[in-house]
């Protein structure tokens, strides 16, 4: 069944002190349905932060819970009612591509249909054979796999939201302000390069985490917003996204859709064709930064008409928001 995203002591991001940034980053990925990363070195609360991401989620409506529920059903977990939780599902980096995916002599669903409307955390990212990644490419953008073996064939659904975490390098100390990295350039190269610049450009947001201070501990940090104040306001961008006529996710936007409700225009237009110049951006990344800026004015909002298209300062934001894995 899935994981519980929170214990007895309340919802997980609530025990994570400090990192504002990132759980700015969480509730945009929540309110418009984008993948995130998370860089950063052990300890630095990129897990607790990962698992936090399905508590953000908005709740499940009737057809959501069905479908949930059916998943559950045919692969023998049926939960004796309809499904309340969207699920969380977080396999091991020793996964295989079956196993990830889908497939085998029985073709059998795979961790990304077992995330169906729900959330599936790659912890260690870096870790997973590159070929298992390769395979999320096509369900990330369809939301469906279709599986084959012996002439036989079975689609099923894989409307998942990714969010992984991986360290900067092999040692994961890489940039540390005071533990010394010992690994050479050919080796971050090589652990980097396990994660394709297709596959990198799917996932829209990238957070690096710094280590924590004492500070960031300690009482004082705990302020700041809670896991059902983020939720209220991915609520409310949704909501938003639906009176002004969106039937899906910022993230699945067609250039038509941004056209309409992100147009790059002035100011806008003029920081993205830079960011093209330094950046060498894909097609497809200029999309999402278009679409990340969508959720990021739908997520502030309450200042302006939801319908407005994003300002300067939310492209700039989305920029700020997609850290490149660079050696």
């Amino acid at each position: 069944p899935p994981e519980p995203a929170c214990d007895s002591r309340g919802p997980l991001l609530d025990q994570v002190r400090g990192h504002a940034a990132a759980k700015r980053a969480l509730a945009i990925a929540a309110a418009g349905g984008h993948g995130l990363l998370f860089i950063g070195p052990p300890g630095a609360g990129k897990s607790m932060l990962a698992r936090g991401l399905v508590d953000l989620l908005p709740p499940l409506d009737l057809e959501e819970r069905l479908e949930i529920t059916s998943v559950l059903s045919a692969g023998g977990r049926w939960p004796k009612t309809l499904a309340r939780r969207r699920p969380f599902r977080a396999p091991h980096h020793s996964a295989s591509h079956a196993g990830l995916v889908g497939g085998g002599n029985q073709l059998v669903a795979g961790e990304i249909t077992l995330a169906h409307r729900g959330v599936l955390f790659l912890d260690e990212l870096g870790e997973f054979r590159r070929e298992v990644l390769e395979a999320l490419r096509t369900p990330l953008e369809r939301g469906r796999v279709l599986l084959s073996r012996a002439g036989r064939q079975v689609e099923l659904p894989a409307r998942f939201q990714l969010v992984a975490a991986m360290n900067p390098c092999p040692c994961g100390y890489r940039g540390h302000p005071r533990v010394p990295c010992p690994c050479p350039p050919g080796a971050v190269r090589r652990y980097r390069g396990r994660i394709s610049g297709p596959l990198l450009d799917r996932i829209e947001l990238r957070v690096e985490l710094a280590p924590p201070e004492l500070g960031d501990l300690t009482a004082e940090s705990a302020s700041g917003p809670r896991a059902g104040e983020l939720a209220a306001q991915v609520q409310a961008a949704r909501q938003g996204q639906a009176a002004r006529g969106q039937t899906v996710a910022n993230a699945r936007l067609s250039p038509t859709e941004l056209d309409r409700w992100a147009p790059l225009t002035g100011s806008g237009r003029d920081l993205v064709a830079q960011a093209l110049e330094r950046r060498a951006l894909s097609a497809r990344a200029v999309q999402a930064l278009r679409g990340v800026a969508r959720t990021i004015a739908d997520l502030d909002s309450a200042d302006r008409d939801p319908a407005a298209p994003p300002r300067p300062s939310d492209l700039a934001q989305a920029l700020a928001l997609r850290a490149e894995l660079t050696v």
